[in-house]
């Protein structure tokens, strides 16, 4: 089975962002999409609208056209938004953005009229019924088919670091779970969801697809949902790791890291370098240690079991990314990494607010608050204060790991 892979001539990005539509009065989510959506026909009842369905209808997703920078992806998200918005004050509706909604029950919301949906719902029954889950997907234009498998297998050694600076699932039906993401395991129990195959080129790839449609399991590559895939219409590697993202701010962070990482990748594969491919057991690993501890989990860095905290491999992968950031002009939103990991990633700023004696309901407050923020969220911009303090724990974290020659020291042990 040939797949063409329609390739991008360079580093090209696109989002798209899942929002949930939230009554002001109760906090609780409404289930008005298509009426929000039927508000803004030219918006949504296009060919390659901006505004779509998911698959509840307390979900609008924001959806961003082919752009060159995040800063692109920023305005292209600010300007649909703004009009999103301008129907919803009427409707005592606002806008969120969280992996899971902190009081809301999958029971109580209703589906959207969309016929994919409900056969989805039909093979998939309460798996896909539950999945009252919001992320954010960031796509990345990548240059031939060749390169599309490495690179899916160099982006799985990160899961862990994508899904730890954006983890905002720490509440499911008005409980707190215990987990930094609860969002990863409820989307993450679809049978072809999770961590991608470990496969060692295309050609393996157009032979793993054949078999799924052959055997049922899929009707189309779509309905393949790992956690980053080959996205072959659009010629993209799809990041889909991320949980639901509170602000704009912090979206641009999520996409810069997904370019520079994709961009540095494909320069080593000119440069003839092998890229990471880790073991699948130790991607599936390090992705559950990030949903359960988030920032502060150890993730295993080789075949050994040798760890390391994940705040420490962030702050280095961060510092070596620095110069491709800067190439593509996305330097500054890589620097808003260094404010989550010194202030706090969404999951850790969720429960400050109940240590802090609050409720849920003042959760979802501060929810919509950091949402209205947009690329000002989730804190006053600080110069570069964040990013001298990331700085100096990464050197401190990076002269204490020198002292384990064992490890793979990010992006770099590719060129090794």
């Amino acid at each position: 089975m040939a797949i063409e892979f329609n390739a991008s001539d360079r580093t090209t990005i696109g989002a798209e962002w899942e929002l949930q539509l939230v009554d002001l009065n109760t906090r609780h989510l409404r289930q008005e999409a298509q009426q929000v959506l039927g508000a803004l026909p030219d918006l949504s009842q296009t060919s390659s609208p901006p505004l779509r369905h998911e698959l509840m209808q307390c979900t609008v997703e924001v959806v961003t056209g082919i752009c060159e920078t995040v800063e692109e992806i920023k305005s292209d998200l600010d300007a649909n938004i703004k009009q999103l918005t301008s129907v919803l004050d009427d409707r005592q509706l606002a806008l969120a953005c969280a992996g899971t909604h902190p009081l809301d029950d999958w029971r109580d919301q209703t589906t959207s009229p969309v016929q994919r949906y409900g056969e989805l719902i039909e093979d998939l029954q309460w798996l896909a019924r539950r999945i009252l889950t919001f992320g954010v997907h960031v796509h990345v234009g990548v240059r031939s088919a060749e390169k599309a498998v490495p690179t899916v297998n160099a982006l799985s050694k990160y899961l862990p670091h994508f899904l730890a600076l954006t983890a905002s699932s720490p509440f499911w039906s008005g409980h707190d779970t215990g987990l930094a993401s609860a969002r990863s395991v409820v989307f993450g129990a679809l049978p072809t969801a999770g961590p991608p195959p470990l496969l060692p080129d295309w050609a393996t790839f157009e032979n793993y697809m054949e078999t799924l449609l052959r055997a049922g399991t899929i009707r189309s590559i779509k309905e393949v949902w790992w956690d980053v895939r080959p996205h072959p219409d659009f010629g993209t590697i799809e990041i889909r790791m991320f949980d639901g993202i509170p602000t704009l701010r912090e979206v641009g962070m999520a996409a810069a890291l997904a370019q520079s990482l994709v961009r540095l990748f494909d320069q080593q594969l000119d440069r003839g370098y092998g890229l990471p491919s880790p073991p699948s057991w130790v991607v599936s690993d390090n992705k559950w240690r990030a949903t359960r501890y988030g920032l502060d989990a150890r993730v295993i860095t080789d075949e050994h079991g040798t760890t390391v905290p994940l705040r420490d491999d962030l702050y280095e992968l961060l510092h070596e990314l620095e110069p491709v950031a800067a190439r593509l002009g996305c330097a500054e939103d890589l620097d808003v990494a260094f404010e989550v990991l010194d202030k706090g990633a969404p999951y850790e700023r969720q429960r400050a607010v109940i240590e802090q004696g609050g409720t849920l309901n003042d959760v979802v407050d501060a929810l919509m608050a950091e949402f209205r923020a947009g690329a000002d969220g989730p804190w006053p911009r600080s110069g570069n204060g964040a990013g001298e303090r990331g700085a100096e724990h990464g050197e401190t974290g990076g002269n204490a790991d020198r002292d384990q020659p064992s490890r793979n020291r990010g992006p770099s042990h590719a060129r090794t």
